[in-house]
């Protein structure tokens, strides 16, 4: 053979082995991990309207249902627990939720986010859009157990109690539930939005709180009726237009798995508001509005767990039962156990919280219209979901007794008489939500 010859099989030869490993660096190039910006745009969105179901949402819909003399502390209350959430969060909270250290608790590897920049990414979008988007998880479940302990919670209290719930409560159930290696993560749970970590939380959280403060004044004994349904309507729809971000955002992008929690989350909804106004005529009721926005809550807090792993028509049935049986449990088995959680948060986030995060077993499987594999087992999914939600509400119920315990302790729970009776907007805070 001449050298030109050699060359030539040489350079053949070369040739070659480029195009053979052409396929390895091409793959290697899909699996690097690039920011989509479509994906990026709408967890942007996502968070802001968490963020407006909280600020005023939540907010005027826990205070509409309050005397006119405890609406400015309602108002404060959310928005101090929700900043001190957000600080707390970026703190500490995001690195034990999301840093695989174990099964209940990340590491402080993340502490004060130190291992993360701009130019870090989680999934197909930036990391620090995450971070936010999970932190408005954070501050809106802190802030609904503000509902139960309303118009008698000394405000240092709550406080000292939210940085403290949220470290030992909320941070590790998230962890357990949404982060690799987590708990309930690794056991198979469904929770695509939050039925264990948000809503049975927050209404375990919020029973232990209200039966540790004890009973406001005057409990079923004087008329402590809602003094603005017109906010307490307003606050709803706020929060309706806000869960989307909660829901559809979930699916951490803009694509299939967010259309279909977007259309879950409407039609559930819609079935649970019907529903409670239905219950309230077959009870013998007139149909009210309250009793609709309750039904809105219900539905949207059931449907949460569910919102990627059902269909329309099993997200319908969801929210209906959800919502019929928080309204039995509010207008029935609540007077006769006697304790007084102001907003109801147990009886629809806590009740409807419970119902969904065991429903979506039955939710998820494609004979119920679910996107469930074909071998989806409904039977093994159940026994997950019951043991996971049985899970939720020990960790949530030991966690915020001591978190409020502790709270108890350090600055008092609960404001003197004198303040309840002249409500906490004067007594508490110096100011009036009204001037007239």
């Amino acid at each position: 053979m001449t050298f030109a010859n050699k060359l030539a099989a040489s350079a053949g030869a070369a040739g070659l082995a480029l195009f053979a490993a052409l396929p390895a660096w091409a793959q290697e190039a899909a699996e690097t991990p690039t920011i989509d910006t479509g994906d990026t745009a709408w967890m942007l969105t996502s968070t802001v309207l968490v963020l407006a179901m909280i600020l005023p949402g939540l907010a005027l819909f826990y205070g509409g249902l309050l005397r006119t003399k405890n609406m400015l502390s309602m108002l404060t209350h959310v928005l101090a627990v929700t900043c001190v959430a957000m600080l707390v969060w970026v703190s500490w909270g995001y690195s034990i939720a999301f840093t695989e250290a174990g099964p209940f608790f990340g590491d402080l590897s993340n502490l004060f986010l130190k291992n993360v920049t701009a130019d870090s990414i989680s999934g197909t979008i930036p990391e620090y859009v995450f971070i936010s988007f999970q932190m408005t998880f954070a501050a809106i479940t802190c802030a609904l157990v503000v509902g139960s302990l309303a118009e008698r919670v000394k405000f240092a209290g709550l406080m000292v109690f939210a940085v403290i719930w949220l470290t030992i409560v909320y941070f590790p159930l998230a962890h357990m539930v949404w982060s690799a290696g987590g708990f309930f993560f690794e056991k198979g749970a469904l929770d695509f939005a939050g039925g264990t970590v948000v809503h049975i939380n927050a209404g375990v959280s919020g029973l232990v709180g209200c039966l540790i403060l004890g009973k406001r004044i005057g409990y079923l004994k004087e008329v402590l009726a809602p003094h603005s349904l017109t906010m307490t309507f307003i606050g709803t729809g706020l929060l309706w237009v806000g869960w989307f971000g909660f829901n559809a955002g979930s699916a951490l992008g803009a694509g299939s798995g967010a259309g279909l929690a977007m259309i879950n989350t409407l039609t559930a909804t819609a079935a649970a508001a019907v529903a409670w106004m239905v219950a309230e005529k077959v009870a013998g009721h007139k149909p009210s509005l309250l009793g609709g926005c309750s039904g809105v809550i219900a539905g949207l807090v059931a449907i949460t767990p569910a919102a990627g792993f059902a269909g329309p028509f099993g997200a319908i049935v969801l929210g209906a039962v959800a919502s019929v049986i928080a309204y039995l449990f509010v207008t029935v088995a609540k007077p006769k156990l006697g304790f007084d959680d102001t907003a109801d948060v147990f009886g629809i986030h806590g009740v409807a919280g419970i119902v969904g995060s065991i429903g979506v077993a039955f939710t998820n499987a494609p004979g119920f219209g679910g996107p469930g594999a074909a071998d989806y087992a409904i039977g093994a999914q159940l026994g997950t979901q019951l043991f996971a939600t049985g899970v939720a509400v020990l960790w949530a119920a030991v966690g915020s007794g001591i978190a409020f315990t502790v709270a108890k302790l350090v600055t008092g729970l609960r404001v003197s008489e004198e303040v309840e009776r002249e409500g906490l907007d004067l007594g508490e805070h110096g100011e009036r939500a009204y001037n007239y």
